[in-house]
């Protein structure tokens, strides 16, 4: 038995059925897209198999079937702030953050597995990412990473959050290790630093300091145009009002 939890239920109803709402109702504009593909897609990526021997690549067949435009300027990055940026995003509507793409939106804030033998799904336990780290989950967020960042253009966002223990940028993290490196130089204009700290939260990194200035000397060293603000207020508006 593993310490994480097992897969949520009716796993196979939530992925179609998030397909579904996203090309019909959240971003009609990418077309259409074989739902049922799709799922089969992402069951074949991890079922019948050892869940601590999945890789990235085992999801390009998923990925490659919802791939879609991420316009450009829409892009919003982050650490350890999930909920904030999701209601900034606003689903796409003020940015599209890899939750508002069709690929994270399917995977968003589920937990699923498989196991080698029979029926294919482990229903009882998960293995944390402290347990192994190619689990089902861990790679699907690795692929989908490299993927956002490989398709992001333009003016590019960062949201960090400053009273995050240990800094507003996570080394290991997901962007440091799977979106920086993927990055597309010719297609980005600019790379805008946000750092927010929580409401009465303490103020633990800022811009120029700490690992913040981490973040920026090595954008920076890679070419870019870097700016970074404190406490966007627009952000800042959002955290009051929750």
């Amino acid at each position: 038995k593993w310490k994480g939890e097992g897969p949520i239920q009716n796993l196979e109803s939530i992925v179609i059925g998030r397909c579904y709402d996203y090309i019909r109702i959240v971003n009609p504009a990418v077309g259409e897209k074989n739902c049922s593909q799709i799922w089969e897609a992402f069951k074949n990526a991890f079922i019948h198999k050892d869940p601590c021997s999945i890789l990235p690549k085992d999801y390009e067949l998923f990925i490659n079937l919802t791939l879609h435009t991420i316009p450009p300027n829409k892009s919003l990055f982050w650490e350890n702030n999930q909920l904030l940026v999701n209601s900034f995003a606003d689903r796409g509507r003020r940015y599209m953050s890899l939750g508002d793409t069709l690929f994270g939106f399917v995977g968003d804030f589920l937990n699923w597995c498989g196991q080698a033998d029979s029926p294919g799904l482990d229903y009882e336990s998960c293995p944390t990412t402290m347990e192994c780290e190619n689990n089902a989950v861990e790679s699907f967020w690795r692929m989908a990473s490299i993927t956002y960042a490989q398709h992001s253009s333009g003016v590019i966002h960062v949201l960090l959050n400053g009273s995050a223990d240990g800094g507003a940028y996570p080394q290991p993290g997901f962007f440091a290790d799977y979106e920086i490196p993927y990055l597309q130089k010719g297609k980005i204009s600019q790379i805008v630093i946000w750092v927010v700290d929580d409401i009465g939260g303490p103020d633990i990194d800022s811009c120029g300091i700490h690992s913040v200035k981490t973040l920026e000397t090595r954008l920076k060293t890679l070419g870019y145009d870097v700016t970074c603000t404190d406490n966007n207020k627009s952000v800042m508006f959002l955290l009051c009002l929750d």
